[in-house]
């Protein structure tokens, strides 16, 4: 693309990540040559933050293999989901060893509750490894009920949050999470994409329909790029992680960035339609 990604700064990272990342996953089986070509993709399309975690197969590997020459373009974020001490350190250790590298930018815990984040004592581990300089900055990947509880222990640098046009339970959480100033990163931004297309839900893509949301999307304009420019609109997301396969798709992902926000008043008309089919914050749930 010879239009650079809009980016944002990740909170208090620092960092600033363009306001699409990659989800790497990759749930659809993949021959080298396909992987090779996908992961170069991202890269060439200007995104440059990646996020993977040990338990998403041989998702490190293949990064290592296919990008990791050029690791200077992308900032990396993993996720653990061992809930001790010793097994979350580990954890990390191997994610290294995968990714041959030095440090990751971002390790988050993949889904403790708090009750088990406490017990584990994870949050001492990974401080500890953030001061031993194989992590920049921590985080955890969570929701309903733990998020409200992890944001005021002022600890983590980074949340990663489901949120998108089709589940907003997060949406007035968000300025939560800005205003201790964490990094925001979204996940499920375009919920699994369109079936037929994606993996999404078919039960919960109707609700798209029934809030009437095809009459707000402009001329030529997917479902899919409706729902990634919702997400970016939101005044407190940084990046949003999608996952894709497909090279086509990515392009689609990254236009959609390119064309902005959606118009004050579709956003708000939008949010006005979800809301009477039911689909809205927790907080008015």
């Amino acid at each position: 693309m010879s239009q650079p990604l809009p980016t944002a700064v990740l909170g208090r990272t620092g960092l600033r990540v363009t306001r699409l990342g990659y989800g790497a996953a990759h749930r659809k089986p993949m021959d080298d040559r396909q992987r090779d070509v996908i992961l170069n993709a991202v890269l060439d399309a200007g995104i440059n933050f990646i996020d993977t975690a040990i338990s998403y197969g041989n998702s490190e590997e293949l990064i290592a293999r296919f990008i990791g020459h050029r690791r200077a373009e992308f900032f990396i974020a993993t996720k653990g989901n061992v809930w001790t001490k010793q097994g979350i350190t580990d954890s990390l250790h191997r994610s290294l060893r995968r990714l041959k590298a030095d440090y990751v930018d971002v390790l988050q815990l993949h889904g403790p509750s708090v009750d088990e984040c406490e017990k584990g004592d994870l949050v001492e581990a990974l401080q500890e490894m953030r001061q031993q300089g194989v992590v920049r900055w921590i985080g955890v990947s969570t929701r309903l009920p733990d998020l409200p509880a992890y944001v005021r222990w002022g600890v983590f640098d980074v949340f990663q949050i489901p949120y998108s046009a089709l589940e907003r339970d997060h949406e007035d959480l968000l300025h939560d999470v800005a205003e201790a100033g964490a990094g925001i990163l979204i996940r499920g931004g375009v919920a699994l994409g369109e079936p037929g297309v994606g993996k999404g839900s078919p039960q919960q893509w109707a609700k798209f329909q029934e809030a009437g949301l095809d009459e707000l999307r402009q001329e030529g304009e997917s479902r899919t790029a409706f729902m990634v420019r919702f997400t970016l609109t939101h005044p407190h997301t940084h990046t949003n992680i999608a996952g894709t396969t497909d090279p086509g798709h990515l392009e689609e992902n990254v236009k959609a960035v390119l064309r902005g926000p959606l118009p004050p008043d579709v956003y708000a008309e939008a949010r006005r339609r979800l809301d009477g089919v039911g689909v809205k914050p927790a907080s008015d749930a």
